[in-house]
């Protein structure tokens, strides 16, 4: 009788030891499966080409809310009499960043085009505010 109940425990053990390793396996492969992490994706940055030597080479992340003008505290401050004190802004959205002029007095050019609405930004466009050039590039 003894002899029957230690095998029953060898083989619940077995079973045992077998799920364990049939669930570690599974959750194994969905890892795999997920691919590259969400933050190791890369985000689009806000980067200046030309312009005053202090802006040259600053680049910004462009999934948080960006304003531009030459109002202290925005998060682009352009100091240039043809930029206004809140002259544009790009909003983050679930499809991708939107620019949107502020009703400017020079206005905003994107891709040699006057910004009349919210138009959405892709890697390698280029923004023009004052004589400030702007790429938008991938991180």
């Amino acid at each position: 009788m003894v002899a029957v109940a230690l095998l029953t425990g060898r083989v619940l053990l077995l079973a045992l030891v077998y799920l364990f390793l049939l669930a570690a396996v599974r959750a194994g492969l969905g890892l795999i499966r997920r691919g590259t992490p969400a933050a190791a994706v890369r985000t689009l940055m806000l980067s200046v080409e030309a312009g005053p030597p202090e802006l040259r080479g600053v680049r910004l992340p462009l999934d948080v809310l960006t304003r531009i003008g030459r109002t202290a505290g925005l998060e682009l401050v352009i100091a240039d009499d043809f930029v206004s004190s809140a002259h544009a802004r790009i909003v983050p959205t679930p499809d991708g960043p939107l620019l949107e002029d502020l009703a400017s007095t020079n206005g905003t050019v994107l891709n040699g085009r006057r910004v009349v609405k919210p138009v959405p930004l892709a890697a390698g466009d280029v923004i023009e505010i004052g004589t400030v050039k702007m790429r938008v590039t991938r991180s």
